[in-house]
């Protein structure tokens, strides 16, 4: 089984790709498949965006949940979809793991276009579109190891994962939902509550509230509004555009 968190679509994508090379199935961890059982040589993947150089907060939630049951050999992976760097995702994912007796066999991280448009500009598709173009040499290559179930670390450009605890700490302030703001433009359409993974958004007099001091800031919710109403930190992020993977269905 290959697990996977998506807001805009790249893990998702990625996940659907190793999937189908292994002849497997790509399942999204918000369908709350805690219950997994590895029959002999199966495969678990994790596939997983980089949020603050670390695991999003909804992945870490599925990892600690998770109730592995295991039958002879298996093969478990993670591969960390990012922009810049992966970070310690998969460092972190190994602790989580090892907490609950679970060897990762393998880590790898594939370079897709940064959903992180405080800071990143995805206003302009052709250069999107190339970005995507690599991304799929990159998964190719994740999949030519995964088939021959190659064993240890082969992410690129991580992070130690002692700066953990204060990337953590700083990405907790980060989070807050008083950042996220909604302008004029909503039309009341409802579908960042009803997307929300964290259940952070409801709709009151025809408008979204986020009802929780923090979210995962996965930027589902800016990214999928039809109107684009959705801002981080009065508009930081209007300039630099909205983005959904092509390659997957909205």
């Amino acid at each position: 089984m290959i697990v996977y968190f998506s807001a805009t679509g790249n893990s998702k994508y990625a996940a659907e790709r190793i999937a189908d090379a292994l002849g497997d199935r790509a399942v999204s961890i918000e369908e709350k498949c805690y219950d997994i059982t590895l029959k002999e040589d199966e495969c678990l993947g994790i596939v997983t965006p980089t949020h603050w150089w670390a695991l999003p907060i909804p992945v870490r939630a599925f990892l600690r949940n998770l109730k592995l049951h295991r039958r002879g050999s298996h093969y478990i992976f993670v591969a960390s979809t990012y922009g810049t760097t992966p970070g310690c995702s998969a460092e972190e994912t190994r602790h989580i793991l090892r907490e609950k007796g679970i060897r990762l066999s393998a880590a790898y991280n594939i370079k897709m276009p940064d959903n992180w448009t405080v800071t990143f500009d995805l206003s302009d598709p052709e250069k999107v579109a190339k970005q995507n173009e690599k991304a799929e040499v990159n998964i190719d290559r994740t999949i030519a190891m995964i088939l021959h179930k190659k064993k240890g670390n082969f992410t690129r450009l991580r992070t130690p994962y002692a700066i953990y605890p204060l990337t953590d700490r700083v990405f907790a302030k980060v989070r807050s939902t008083k950042n996220l703001t909604v302008d004029d433009n909503c039309n009341g359409c409802g579908l960042c509550a009803k997307k929300c993974p964290v259940n952070a958004i409801k709709m009151r007099d025809g408008k979204p509230v986020w009802v929780r001091d923090r979210c995962a800031l996965c930027f589902r919710c800016l990214h999928h509004c039809p109107q684009f109403a959705i801002q981080f930190r009065k508009g930081a992020t209007k300039k630099h555009g909205q983005y959904t993977n092509p390659n997957v269905k909205v």
